[in-house]
């Protein structure tokens, strides 16, 4: 009973740490503080369910505890922060096998209830088409299979018919397995469907769409320990993939507002055949050098830097901090706007300015941004596309048309860093190049603002 007593307080405690750390995660002031309350607490609490299961040998749990703490440190300490988003989805997928291994190991190891079966089934296929669709999203974020797997659209004809025999197919495996738990070919036949339905649910969706799936990812492998927690009678399993899942869907909601489409557009229009009108963008791009980009910088009062993906991967984020300081000792206003799908994750643009210690209080929102756009005397718009494409607002045809953007060509002046005239991660032309009021800064970013700063400094 007194076992009990404490295992239940240390589950409790846990469960406390948890919330707290979501806290913690909402600012970046305190997001390392939050991340390292969440991972002790979940240390704690699987040093006390290994107590609590009175497990004879201890060995090979230890050599997995040290193995993973140690891949984990090397992989965290040593992947570029471009990178991030493919190692959160290759994260998102070891914890869906985790609980797919789990799950499958009790069916095969234990005799339960139906009801236990049919929530380990759950928990298989929700662990599944994470851990497959995962690796789908990392591999179209890194271009590393890009032969095989692209970061566009994968459709063929009769995509969707394929798709309904594989879940009628997996429905059917699923009652057999509950019939017979213990008939290894069921077993086998539901677990090479569920992965199969994974790739078949992400290959669909577009680069554009994957800060969305690798947040919907994340909510699965939440509800997949949360079905775990539940077949095992685990309290704690149960709250952590609750607490997972739950986020994880507020925050994939949050992202489809902001891309004004809903769930089920990004994860089957894929699926159809859209037919979109042929655009074309006329007009000429003017470019001007970095030289003569420090004149409008220096007279500039109000500056808007609207950073993207384009800025981590030219590491830019402690040189436009340095030109911020310099633009605010002559007298100008920085502020930075922040779309909330620039990057490929969510908050990729928060933390890599927090990276570089700019203020939070200056990161303000697309809502915030866009209703004085036009009393900007410069908006500097690095590394994104997308996110300021004004065809969302003026072109029906788009892929993108209707998405809330920021609307930088409203400013007086724009500058766009950019290395040259390639399209977003989207795949779509960018009217906001050919502007009367745009000007183009080739080159690499980090490189054109450390030019305009030693010009600042001279």
């Amino acid at each position: 009973m007194q076992n009990e007593f404490i295992i239940n307080g240390v589950y409790v405690l846990s469960a406390v740490m948890f919330i707290l750390g979501l806290k913690l995660l909402s600012h970046p002031s305190t997001a390392r503080k939050g991340n390292l309350t969440s991972a002790t607490g979940m240390l704690l609490a699987i040093v006390i369910t290994l107590i609590d299961q009175n497990i004879i040998g201890y060995e090979w749990i230890a050599v997995g505890l040290v193995a993973g703490a140690v891949v984990g440190a090397v992989v965290a300490k040593r992947v570029e922060f471009t990178s991030m988003p493919e190692l959160v989805s290759l994260l998102n997928g070891i914890g869906g096998l985790s609980s797919l291994v789990v799950s499958v190991a009790m069916l095969v190891t234990v005799e339960v209830d139906l009801s236990i079966v049919m929530l380990l089934l759950i928990a298989i296929l929700i662990g599944s088409v994470t851990f497959s669709g995962s690796f789908i999203a990392w591999s179209k974020l890194s271009g590393n299979l890009s032969t095989i797997i692209k970061g566009r659209p994968m459709v063929f004809k009769g995509q969707a018919f394929v798709n309904m025999i594989i879940i009628f197919a997996i429905l059917a495996f699923g009652i057999l397995l509950a019939i017979t738990p213990s008939n290894p070919h069921f077993l086998h036949a539901f677990l090479a469907l569920s992965v199969i339905f994974g790739i078949m649910l992400v290959i669909p969706i577009g680069g554009a769409d994957m800060p969305v799936v690798i947040s919907l990812l994340n909510s699965y492998s939440g509800l997949a320990a949360c079905g775990a927690g539940l077949a095992l009678d685990n309290n704690l399993l149960i709250v952590a993939g609750a607490l997972v899942g739950a986020s994880g869907i507020i925050l994939t909601s949050v992202m489809c507002k902001a891309m004004n489409r809903s769930l089920s557009n990004v994860l089957f229009s894929g699926f159809q055949t859209v037919s979109t009108q042929e655009m074309k963008i006329e007009g000429e791009v003017k470019s001007i050098s970095s030289e003569d980009a420090y004149y409008v910088f220096e007279a500039a009062q109000s500056v808007l830097i609207i950073p993207g993906y384009g800025m981590a991967v030219a590491q830019a984020q402690h040189a436009m901090k340095e030109l911020q300081t310099l633009l605010e000792e002559n007298g100008a206003e920085v502020v930075y706007g922040i779309h909330p799908v620039a990057g490929r994750m969510p908050g990729h643009m928060n933390v890599l300015l927090a990276e570089a210690d700019v203020p939070y209080e200056l990161l303000l929102e697309m809502d915030e941004v866009n209703p004085r756009m036009e009393s900007y005397d410069l908006a500097v718009v690095i590394g994104a596309n997308d996110v300021v494409n004004p065809a969302a607002r003026e072109m029906k045809g788009s892929p993108i048309y209707g998405m809330p953007v920021i609307n930088a060509d409203l400013a007086k002046n724009v500058f766009v860093l950019k290395r040259g005239m390639a399209s977003g991660f989207a795949g779509i032309d960018n009217p906001l190049f050919f502007k009367e009021n745009t000007r183009m800064v080739f080159g690499d970013a980090k490189d054109t603002l450390n030019s305009v700063i030693r010009q600042f400094s001279d």
